[in-house]
């Protein structure tokens, strides 16, 4: 909901800073893999409860997340890179409810029930995304990305807000994870019923082909 606002923000000094990257060589693929081994890190940190470290290693984990865009756009954009970007993000949303699991043992219900509603939702992001590229369907809702973008009430923005809460109020995580959880799960349902009405009454694209023949 919020990422579509936020990009306008935040696109130009990012692009900026993207260019002064690329032109030392840096790869996308680097910045990723480096989000990532730092979102890890964060993972870590909050495991062992500590909470602040945790929070500023999420902040700088999700400036890698934004910066492998803006220097892939100054060089080039690969498969590769996209398919890293989107693999590398699912991991760091399952480590953060994790950690908080493993940090307290009171936390293990609400971050299960948070890690379910978040596999049911990439799963309606992603099988969405199939569809709507054998339709060749496209949206530059959220800018350029390499596959089809829902929004929903639970988006990136969202959820990074959410792990910050996490980290500023460890004592209420189990609130705030049943209650995202709900928020997700709203989003999960409304991509379903927006795939129904997209999809539902069309036959398959290799129907389509073999009537064509």
């Amino acid at each position: 909901m919020l990422d579509a606002r936020l990009k306008r923000l935040i696109d130009p000094p990012v692009t900026r800073i993207g260019k002064m990257i690329a032109s030392h060589g840096v790869t996308p693929n680097q910045i990723t893999s480096l989000g990532l081994l730092i979102g890890s890190g964060a993972a870590a940190a909050i495991a062992f409860e500590l909470y602040w470290l945790g929070l500023t290693l999420m902040v700088l984990s999700r400036l890698m997340d934004g910066l492998d865009g803006a220097v892939a756009r100054a060089g080039h954009k690969t498969d590769l890179g996209g398919y890293l970007d989107i693999v590398f993000d699912f991991i760091f949303y399952g480590l953060i409810p994790l950690a908080f699991a493993i940090a307290r043992p009171e936390n293990a219900l609400p971050a299960a029930v948070l890690l379910m509603v978040f596999y049911a939702n990439g799963a309606s992001f992603l099988a969405f995304a199939i569809m709507a590229e054998k339709r060749k369907l496209s949206t530059e809702s959220h800018g350029s990305k390499s596959l089809y973008f829902t929004g929903g009430l639970a988006e990136a923005g969202e959820t990074y807000a959410v792990f910050a809460l996490f980290c500023l109020f460890p004592d209420w995580f189990g609130w705030f994870a049943y209650a995202f959880a709900a928020i997700t799960a709203i989003t999960t349902v409304s991509r379903i019923l927006l795939a129904r009405e997209l999809f539902g009454d069309k036959p398959s694209v290799a129907d389509e082909a073999s009537q064509e023949r």
